[in-house]
């Protein structure tokens, strides 16, 4: 009896779906256990084979807590607002609603023939009303919310007005302005408007004007990713700094909760860092310059006080606020010029920029003690983000300060005497201070606190702590987004009544852009009418709190009950890429925060601990393009090793032109030619070999072409079946553009489900990135088909008998369930998979078809392999589902055995380790070291000429 995984598969699924086994009750008498998925945008492409990485991932870990005894939350929901939706409706001339559902409806086929044990009765989809609702209602909440510094949380407005009423501001700095500052009675007699901007710059939701980056050929903002060089990255349309009414979350406020929370949750080092760094919390003072001849004071922040007399010039930002008012009329022309120039670069490409640009004000400020004129110029390299926009320049401690200074032949003062040797800035903190006033002869880390005690002294300066992270821009000009629940009276924001929520995004005809920047919305007179917000929430909006949603997703009362939110408590594991590891997760930590400060949620963390799993690469082919002046009748493609001759300068002209003169006799080919890389479908490559019949009909231009192969010449009115085309090989991003995506569709087509699932987890460890390789997944469903032969022959006839086992039989059990269990509750799958496959080869050679021993092995198997599990399981006799066995417990008397690790050479060199039991015997070494991801990558395709297995010792492969 064969292993029909088709049939296996489809019975299942569709037994799973009818019998809703994983479907999940909010039982307060079970201890609970959250797995979660990012969840995905459901692009059109559907998913390749990279995508469900980290959904096997979850999946198994998600079964395999079940096993254990858990009542699991594993849910799945759609990440279907953005703009990718909505540019792609603006080519086809579709809805984004449209196409939003049909792609939806494509990624969860996909998903479901993978096996996958998601509760479907708790599907979201972010886009819909019903879920947007509630997007809606926190926004409203954040917008009548301010965060109180003293008590670091959130608290409704209405607390602060009290506050103002009974005594003003003055123990309450504005966040939004700290220039604000009022009286109790000066409050009382305010302005309804007035009142309204006050408290529109404590809110936690607010509304501001800020400078994005605006095309008025497309019509629209733009992100800084989407500028490329001053133009648009989509036409390469001119993009030019205006200033819009945005929306923002004042995150800023959560800035310190944010730190310390990193401390308490399982994050990897790697991504706490990032966060960190993103946060950018530095210590250090705000100081005045007075600038000579005006009434203006230059506020600059800097970490580095005691540098104070090391100061030579003053830079600013291209967008500071006070440019205009410091540029002398002498030098008008010249800053306008520059700040035209610099007004079409985004931050990124001011960063990354090497060369040095800047232009003189014709301004002077006043050094704070000495009252030394310093010059104040404008620059690139300072970004109006950070501090304050303005920097004190002191070039013999800043790298880029003294290239500025070199540059432009400004002096440089030198206070740390040999530290600097004139050459290059040095930034210690460890040099005694020279020229320095009454600072020298200190270290210069102990004048730090001397110089902010002077400065607070004589009103010069304060004490500040900064931060580089930004109010998170809360308003997109787009239409595929959440409708701000927010009316517009006479420039006031006030709530839509919530019991009018969800306020729905109307169906429109065209998205082209509102007059003067603003959101498509703008357009619609009804919408307008009712002086509704024209502009829609970000992406992230949803993605921020839905994880909360799945713990109640069909409650029509709240977002989620304070029931369900006690009982699943934060996500216990949540798996997701690394791209996501700044924006989403800060702000659904700033989210989940905020709930908690409301009380609305009885945890300030949405997750306990992150896995981030790497990317699965695509293996791109390539096929080589002969590229010359001559004029070629057809296509010429050479084969991968005159490819490399070429490279290595051993293949001339001449030697070219005659391997291919049988086909075109009187080619001439000029020295200069080139032979250039074209990326070909992998899906019609075998390992390395193209086959070229399909080669030739991939592509009507390729339909002609003559390929010089490994053996000779193919040409289209004579084929020849033996030559041989190799193509290159590259490890890339899996990308379409690259040819190089396998769809998972046609994997589970050809092996299977479980198949599918267990190579994805053998490949290698989950936080690593590594190729996709088809021809790796031979040995994995073999490994399959070994399992179905412990319970059936060849014939069909049931093996399965009920006498006792062996010792050997337990030992060779209980190490795997040992080892399966301790991998698998690390998220080591890969190592997982490696010793079911020893187990199951132990068995083979040992002829057990024991009951006592298949039957604990397909439990374990099964978050593994689930398909195959499943109906092995009920072959035993058993009515429930598999997923509802105990997940069954390893002896220590069984287990009492000496590992190996063996070091595996490739011809010779050592390229990774395996680990084996002392017993096992050489032939299975040898199976387990040939299926091994790392061992094929190194032989290449190359065939093996023997494997030497020096027991106990090591392994050398000969390729």
């Amino acid at each position: 009896m064969e292993y029909a995984f088709r049939d296996i598969e489809k019975k299942w699924q569709t037994y799973w779906e009818t019998h809703q086994t994983y479907r999940v009750e909010n039982d307060i008498h079970r201890p609970k256990y959250y797995v979660l998925d990012m969840f995905p945008y459901p692009s059109g492409a559907g998913l390749h084979v990279g995508h469900p990485l980290g959904y096997i991932a979850s999946d198994i870990y998600a079964r395999f807590k079940r096993l254990q005894g858990y009542n699991v939350l594993h849910p799945m929901g759609w990440d279907a607002f953005g703009l990718p939706a909505e540019q792609y409706a603006i080519e086809t001339g579709q809805h984004p609603a449209v196409t939003t559902q049909k792609n939806i409806e494509t990624f969860k086929r996909q998903l479901k023939q993978i096996g996958f044990c998601y509760d479907w009765n708790r599907e979201i989809n972010t886009s819909d009303p019903r879920y947007y609702r509630w997007t809606q209602w926190i926004f409203l909440q954040l917008f009548k919310s301010w965060f109180n510094r003293q008590t670091q949380k959130a608290e409704p407005i209405e607390t602060l007005i009290a506050i103002f009423e009974k005594e003003g501001n003055l123990h309450h700095e504005c966040p939004g302005d700290p220039s604000i500052q009022f009286t109790a009675e000066e409050w009382k007699h305010f302005s309804e408007k007035e009142k309204e901007d006050i408290l529109m710059h404590y809110r936690l939701a607010y509304c501001g004007w800020g400078e994005v980056n605006w095309c008025e050929a497309l019509g629209t903002v733009l992100a800084n990713d989407e500028v490329v060089n001053g133009v648009s990255e989509r036409g390469g349309y001119p993009v030019v700094k205006k200033r819009l009414r945005q929306w923002y979350l004042r995150i800023t406020e959560y800035a310190d909760r944010l730190l310390e929370g990193l401390q308490h949750i399982g994050f990897s080092e790697a991504m706490k860092e990032m966060q960190t760094n993103w946060i950018g919390k530095s210590y250090g003072a705000n100081i005045l310059f007075p600038v000579q001849g005006k009434d203006i004071r230059i506020e600059v922040f800097t970490t580095r006080p005691d540098t104070i007399f090391g100061v030579d010039f003053l830079v600013l930002a291209p967008e500071h606020p006070l440019v205009e008012q410091l540029t002398t009329p002498d030098h008008q022309s010249e800053v306008q010029t520059y700040l035209e120039y610099t007004r079409n670069r985004n931050e990124r490409e001011r960063m990354a920029e090497k060369r040095i640009t800047g232009c003189f004000t014709g301004s002077y400020a006043l050094h704070p003690f000495s009252q030394k004129p310093l010059p104040i110029w404008v620059s690139e390299y300072v970004l109006a983000g950070y501090g304050t926009g303005a920097i004190m320049a002191v070039p013999c401690g800043d790298e880029r300060d003294h290239r500025f200074a070199r540059h432009f032949r400004l002096p440089i003062t030198n206070i740390i005497g040999k530290a600097y040797d004139g050459e290059h800035a040095n930034p210690t903190k460890d040099a005694v201070l020279e020229n320095s006033d009454f600072l020298n002869g200190m270290v210069m880390r102990d004048a730090i606190e001397v110089v902010i005690q002077k400065l607070e002294e004589r009103g010069l300066g304060k004490r500040k702590v900064n931060y580089k992270m930004r109010d998170a821009a809360f308003s997109r000009q787009r239409y595929w987004g959440e409708p701000f629940p927010i009316v517009w009276d006479n420039g006031i924001a006030r709530p839509l009544p919530e019991s009018e929520l969800p306020l729905e995004l109307p169906f429109v005809e065209s998205y082209r852009p509102g007059p003067e920047g603003q959101g498509p919305l703008a357009n619609l007179p009804e919408w307008t009418a009712r002086r509704l917000e024209t502009n829609t929430m970000p992406g992230y909006a949803g993605s921020s709190w839905y994880f909360l949603r799945y713990m109640d997703p069909h409650n029509e009362q709240v977002f989620c009950s304070p029931e369900a939110s006690r009982y699943w408590g934060q996500v216990d594991v949540y798996v997701g890429g690394t791209e996501h590891a700044v924006g989403h997760l800060l702000y659904s930590r700033m989210w989940t925060k905020f709930l908690y400060d409301r009380g609305y949620i009885p945890f300030d963390e949405p997750y306990k601990k992150l896995i981030n799993q790497g990317m699965i690469q695509g293996s791109s082919r390539f096929v080589y393009r002969l590229e010359t002046d001559a004029h070629l009748p057809q296509p010429v493609l050479v084969s991968h090793s005159y490819f490399e001759k070429w490279q290595q300068e051993k293949l001339a002209a001449e030697e070219l032109a005659q391997l291919l003169s049988p086909a075109l006799p009187d080619i001439h080919i000029p020295t200069d030619f080139k032979l250039s890389p074209l990326h070909v479908d992998v899906n019609i490559v075998n390992g390395t070999e193209l086959q070229i019949e399909a080669f030739r009909k991939w592509k009507p231009e390729f339909a002609q072409a003559i390929l010089l192969c490994e053996d000779g010449l193919n040409l289209p009115e004579a084929p020849a079946p033996g030559k041989k085309y190799v193509c290159g090989v590259e490890v890339e991003k899996m990308s379409k553009s690259k040819y190089n995506t396998v769809n998972p569709d046609d994997v589970v087509a050809q092996y299977g489900a479980d198949t599918f699932r267990m190579y994805e987890m053998f490949l290698g460890p989950i936080e690593q990135s590594k190729p996709w390789d088809t021809q790796g997944i031979e040995g994995v469903h073999r490994f399959l088909k070994k399992l179905w032969r412990l319970f059936y022959d060849e014939q069909g006839h049931w093996l399965v008998e009920d006498r006792e086992p062996t010792d050997d039989e337990l030992r060779i059990l209980h190490k795997t369930l040992k080892k399966v269990i301790e991998d698998t509750e690390r998220f080591s799958f890969n190592t997982a998979v490696s010793q079911f496959m020893i187990c199951v080869n132990s068995l083979t050679d040992m002829h057990c078809h024991k009951r006592a021993i298949l039957e604990p092995l397909l439990i374990l198997l099964c978050p593994y392999a689930p398909h195959i599990c499943e109906e092995l399981y009920h072959q035993l006799g058993h009515q429930e589902s598999v997923t509802q066995a105990a997940l069954p417990a390893y002896e220590e008397k069984y287990i009492e055995e000496t590992l190996y690790n063996y070091p595996v050479a490739i011809n010779g060199k050592t390229r990774t380790q395996l680990q084996f039991p002392a017993d096992a015997p050489e032939q299975l070494i040898q199976e387990q070291v040939l299926q091994h991801p790392v061992v094929q990558k190194w032989i290449g395709g190359k065939p093996v000429k023997k494997i030497i297995v020096v027991k106990g010792r090591m392994v050398n492969v000969v390729a």
